[in-house]
C-alpha cells in the first residue's frame, strides 16, 4: 500500500540535487523504494514496551534525511501485541504539508482495504495544474502589494539574539489547553464581530510580542494553505503548498482591542490574493534581512474523523499522532476544537522552559483580556500574573 502512494503521487518520489550555481532542483524519480523497518516488541511488559517506544520515536525523530536520497519517506511497524501495531511514516517537510498528511492517512487505508489497488482511489489533480496557476498570477500587483504592507519598517522583530551559524537543535515543545469556558467565549466574541479565532490569536501573540520587545511595530511570521480554491482538486493534492509570510501589526497604546482586530483581518484579507510571493522574496523587499523569529501556525485541516471508526480488511485505526518541527526559535501552533489547543515550540539553548511558560500564560491573559473588555485600549491590557506585578 506504501509503494502504491509513492507511485500515486510524484511529491512522493521526489529528491534535491545541486546544479548550476549551487540551486536545489527537485528530481522526481520513476519510482523509489520506501524504507522499511519491523520492531517486534509484543513479548515485553507494557511498561517495558511504552519505554521502548518511545525511545525509538525519539531516535527516529533524530535521523536525518539526505536530500538527494529519495524517497524522503520512511516507515517503520512496531508490533505491540498480537493485534495491535504502530505503523511511524516519517517524511521530510519539503514532500508534503500538514494539510497533505490527512489525505495520505486515508489513502493508505483504502489502499489497505483494496489491497494495494490505486483504481479504488480518485484520480490525482497533477501538480502542473498548481504550476499553471502560480505562473499565471500577477507578479508585480504581489511586490506592490507587499512594499505597501512593509514601508516604513525599521527593523526586525526578534525575541533571540539573530546568529546565522548557529547550530540547529532538537526543539521541545509546551503543550496547553485552554478551558472549554474560555473556547466558547473566544469563538463567541470572534462570530460576534465577524472575526476569525485566527485572528484573535495573531493579535494576542502581536501584542506579546510587542511587550516582550517594548516595541509599537512588529512583525512575525504566518504560515498559510496556499491551496487556491480555483484549481479543481486542489483540497486533494498531496505535495508542499504552505507559504510562511511576514504579518505586521502596529501596537499604538491608545487604540481598543476591537479596532485592531478589525483592522487586521481587513489588512490580512486584502494581501489573500498575494499569498503566493515567496518569503525570501517579501523580505528582500523589505531589505532588512529576515524580518521574525517567532511563528504561528493555525492548524485547520479538513480531517474526516469517521475514518478511524472505519475497519479495512480487518484493520481498524485507533489512534493517529503527528509530530512535526520548525527551525524557528519559537512558534506558536493553534489547533481549534471544543478546547482550543496551543503548543509552543522552543529551541531550548535559546530560551528555558520557565521562560516559556511564562509567555504561554500572558498570551493566556490576553486572551481572556480579549473576552471581558475587547473595547479597551491595547495600552492597558495586563499581561502579568499577580506575583509577577508585585515583584
Amino acid at each position: 500500500a506504501v509503494r502504491a502512494l509513492l507511485q500515486r503521487h510524484s511529491s512522493l518520489r521526489a529528491g534535491f540535487e545541486h546544479e548550476g550555481l549551487g540551486r536545489p532542483v527537485q528530481i522526481i524519480r520513476p519510482a523509489a523504494e520506501p524504507a522499511w523497518h519491523k520492531i517486534d516488541l509484543s513479548l515485553l511488559d507494557e511498561a517495558a514496551r511504552q519505554r521502548r517506544v518511545a525511545q525509538i520515536l525519539a531516535e527516529d525523530r533524530a535521523r536525518r534525511f539526505d536530500l538527494a536520497s529519495p524517497p524522503l519517506l520512511r516507515c517503520m511497524l512496531i508490533r505491540l501485541t498480537a493485534d495491535q501495531h504502530r505503523l511511524i511514516l516519517s517524511s521530510h517537510h519539503l514532500l508534503t504539508d500538514g494539510w497533505s498528511v490527512p489525505i495520505l492517512v486515508q489513502e493508505l487505508f483504502t489502499l489497505y482495504a483494496h489491497k494495494a489497488d490505486a483504481a479504488a482511489l480518485p484520480r490525482v489533480t497533477p501538480y502542473r495544474d498548481y504550476l499553471r496557476w502560480l505562473a499565471a498570477q500577477d507578479r508585480a500587483a504581489a511586490v506592490g502589494a507587499w512594499q505597501q504592507a512593509l514601508a516604513g519598517l525599521e527593523e526586525a522583530t526578534r525575541l533571540a539574539p539573530h546568529d546565522p551559524g548557529r547550530a540547529a537543535v532538537v526543539s521541545e515543545q509546551l503543550p496547553l489547553a485552554l478551558s472549554e469556558a474560555l473556547t466558547a467565549a473566544l469563538t463567541q466574541q470572534a462570530r460576534t464581530h465577524g472575526l476569525t479565532l485566527n485572528t484573535l490569536i495573531q493579535a494576542a501573540w502581536a501584542i506579546l510580542l510587542g511587550r516582550l520587545t517594548g516595541r509599537e511595530d512588529v512583525v512575525f511570521g504566518v504560515t498559510v494553505a496556499g491551496r487556491p480554491p480555483e484549481i479543481a482538486g486542489i483540497e486533494t493534492m498531496v505535495g508542499l503548498f504552505i507559504n510562511t509570510l511576514p504579518l505586521r501589526i502596529k501596537l499604538p497604546p491608545a487604540k481598543p482591542l476591537l479596532h485592531l482586530l478589525k483592522e487586521l483581518q481587513d489588512s490580512q484579507s486584502r494581501l489573500i490574493a498575494h499569498q503566493h510571493l515567496g518569503l525570501a522574496e517579501i523580505q528582500a523587499l523589505a531589505g532588512l534581512g529576515e524580518l521574525f523569529d517567532t511563528l504561528i501556525v493555525f492548524e485547520n485541516y479538513p480531517i474526516d474523523r469517521s475514518s478511524l471508526t472505519t475497519e479495512a480488511g480487518g484493520l481498524r485505526l485507533t489512534r493517529v499522532e503527528g509530530h512535526d518541527a520548525a527551525h524557528y526559535p519559537l512558534s506558536l501552533a493553534a489547533i481549534p476544537g471544543q478546547r482550543l489547543q496551543l503548543r509552543l515550540d522552543y529551541q531550548p539553548d535559546l530560551f528555558d522552559r520557565d521562560t516559556v511558560e511564562a509567555m504561554a500564560g500572558r498570551l493566556i491573559r490576553l486572551l481572556e483580556a480579549a473576552v471581558a473588555d475587547p473595547d479597551q485600549p491595547i495600552g492597558r491590557l495586563d499581561i502579568l500574573a499577580p506575583e509577577e506585578r508585585h515583584k
